[in-house]
């Protein structure tokens, strides 16, 4: 059981890592990641949103959405509501994101912009709880892959920020300014994870 849970940690954040190896949740990693600031925020975010996602998402459908009913002698089931069920709880969550930013913290909700409310949207959100249904995962499986999934997106948000700052102070030629250098970047930073690929 706990070398099952290390598995799933060491995974989840290095060796399939959302953003670096599946490609997972680029518009926010793109988006956000200009300022370090920034990205802290979005990076704190996500991994409340996710986590608690994964724990709730992981418990509607092991005790609900995969039993099936009786009614009138006609078995029912619930499997099939499982996208629109993630994508509410999700939304649910994001807004009480929102709101606490909003009260608590100002100046980091107009920072995040819409890239707050995209959250909802986010592939990776999303991908972590379909994920942990495919791969069977029990409650506390779910949250740990669900955390650790947000952990390894944060850390790539944070890595990638910190480059882009430190990239802002750099001669960079002409034609690889803006965008371009940034994708480079991105590119190169998901080759360097591409060296976890052997952990598990």
């Amino acid at each position: 059981m706990t070398s099952n849970l290390l598995a799933i940690t060491v995974g989840a954040i290095l060796v399939n890592n959302f953003v670096l190896s599946k490609i997972l949740g680029i518009c926010p990693f793109l988006g956000v990641s200009k300022k370090l600031s920034t990205a802290l925020g979005m990076s704190g975010a996500v991994i409340f949103v996710m986590a608690l996602s994964s724990m709730v998402t992981a418990f509607i459908y092991n005790y609900v959405l995969s039993q099936s009913f009786t009614i009138g002698g006609v078995v029912i089931k619930l499997a099939f509501l499982k996208i629109l069920v993630f994508i509410v709880v999700i939304a649910a969550l994001v807004q009480v994101v929102e709101i606490i930013l909003q009260k608590f913290s100002p100046p980091l909700y107009q920072a995040l912009g819409i890239f707050l409310p995209l959250i909802t949207t986010n592939c990776a959100v999303l991908g972590a709880a379909e994920l942990s249904v495919k791969a069977g995962y029990s409650v506390i499986e779910s949250t740990i892959f669900g955390t650790c999934s947000a952990i390894g997106f944060a850390l790539a948000l944070i890595l990638f920020s910190s480059l882009r700052e430190r990239l802002d102070l750099a001669k960079v030629p002409a034609p690889f300014q803006g965008t371009a250098i940034a994708l480079i970047t991105a590119g190169i930073l998901a080759m360097v994870f591409m060296g976890f690929s052997g952990l598990v």
